[in-house]
């Protein structure tokens, strides 16, 4: 939950069920030009100008460009490693009364929605929505944003346009839909993870956490955008907005994310808002040192620190090598250290076996003492 006092979930909020029909029906109404006439042009102008400083990192996120894209995708010609993939996900209501995270898992998308891609590999999805204010946007972002990313005419070629347009997409189709229904107004952070042959690409957008384990070693695929960050702010001021309280204009707990159209001051339809729906991507090319990606919403990290999430699900998959069981493990254990939030983990394995042990060696130092150390020493054992 990210809203400082929302107010309490209609139960008609809690059990809407937004079918593909109905999404695919508000997607293809939506006009830019009439209801939102400057909502995507103004945003991707933003983009190409933008000063957005990259948030700092010990593994720094990246901006891809398709060239790069291309680039990678030839590299897996001359590589032998191709990933095994292995997913598996759990979810818990956790301390609070109401559940609004959700999560999607598709192993091949364009099969999932009916398209063919003729010479391309099959391109996995993988996504959690942390929902705020209700169900109504974490809902409709989870059944809309695959399908508007696989109905792009630049599908799949030029992910990273696809990936930014379509967030922003899926943000101005809930803004249409609040139009209609009052009681869709919510809002929920967005990640999502899609992997194609050796390929990883991370986009995120709010406070979800992806990070992949190396080698054992905690490799974090995303930053949390919230209001205490430096370059957030910087970003949020700029735009008008203030941080109160570590709150984004006294109200959020999050600087960007989709949805919360109902909240003024936070997004505008004409000049945008210091709440923004554009996701942060990654791109990574995988290894065979790769073993697993974790993907987690907030209630997840309150408790874990990146490294220690790995180590914890490593062991589990030394043990028995079951996602589906290491992520109930890990929420589990998420509880047993009060954990209040909701929880929900997704874990996509790039192998078949479980992650190798693994092995220190023994480096050799050879020791000495000083001329004046051993003379020390001397005195002191005779007395």
């Amino acid at each position: 939950m990210c809203v400082q006092d929302s107010e309490e979930v209609s139960e008609d909020m809690e059990n809407l069920d937004i079918s593909k029909t109905d999404c695919s029906e508000k997607i293809r109404s939506l006009q830019i030009e009439s209801e939102f006439p400057n909502i995507h042009k103004e945003k991707f102008e933003k983009n190409s100008s933008s000063s957005y400083a990259v948030m700092r990192n010990s593994f720094p996120m990246e901006s891809i460009s398709e060239d790069t894209t291309i680039a990678d995708r030839q590299h897996i010609l001359y590589n032998k490693f191709l990933p095994t993939l292995r997913s598996g996900e759990w979810s818990d209501i956790g301390g609070r009364h109401d559940m609004e995270d959700t999560h999607i898992c598709i192993a091949d998308m364009a099969k999932n929605f009916g398209h063919s891609i003729s010479g391309e590999e099959a391109i996995s999805f993988y996504g959690v929505f942390d929902g705020h204010g209700g169900t109504g946007a974490a809902l409709f972002v989870r059944d809309c944003l695959p399908r508007i990313i696989v109905e792009d005419a630049d599908f799949p070629l030029k992910l990273e346009k696809v990936v930014s347009k379509s967030f922003l997409e899926t943000d101005a189709a809930f803004a249409n839909s609040c139009s209609l229904d009052s009681a869709l107004s919510s809002g929920t952070t967005a990640l999502t993870a899609m992997i194609f042959g050796r390929s990883l690409l991370v986009a995120n957008a709010g406070d979800c956490r992806a990070v992949l384990s190396r080698g054992g070693l905690a490799i974090e695929m995303s930053k949390d955008h919230r209001p205490c960050c430096v370059n957030e702010r910087t970003r949020v001021e700029s735009l008008g907005g203030f941080v109160d309280d570590g709150y984004l204009n006294g109200q959020l707990g999050v600087t960007r994310a989709l949805g919360n159209w109902h909240i003024k001051g936070l997004k505008e339809v004409d000049k945008g808002g210091p709440l923004s729906a554009e996701p942060e991507l990654k791109l990574l090319t995988l290894t065979k040192e790769d073993e697993f990606l974790i993907i987690g919403s907030d209630g997840i990290w309150d408790v874990f620190r990146n490294q220690n999430a790995v180590d914890f699900a490593r062991r589990r998959l030394q043990e028995h090598n079951n996602v589906k069981l290491c992520c109930k493990e890990i929420v589990d254990e998420a509880k047993k250290r009060g954990a209040i939030d909701n929880l929900t983990v997704v874990m996509v394995c790039f192998h078949s076996e479980p992650p190798p042990p693994i092995v220190f060696q023994r480096s050799r130092i050879r020791k000495c003492i000083s001329a004046e150390g051993l003379q020390n020493l001397k005195s002191l054992l005779e007395g």
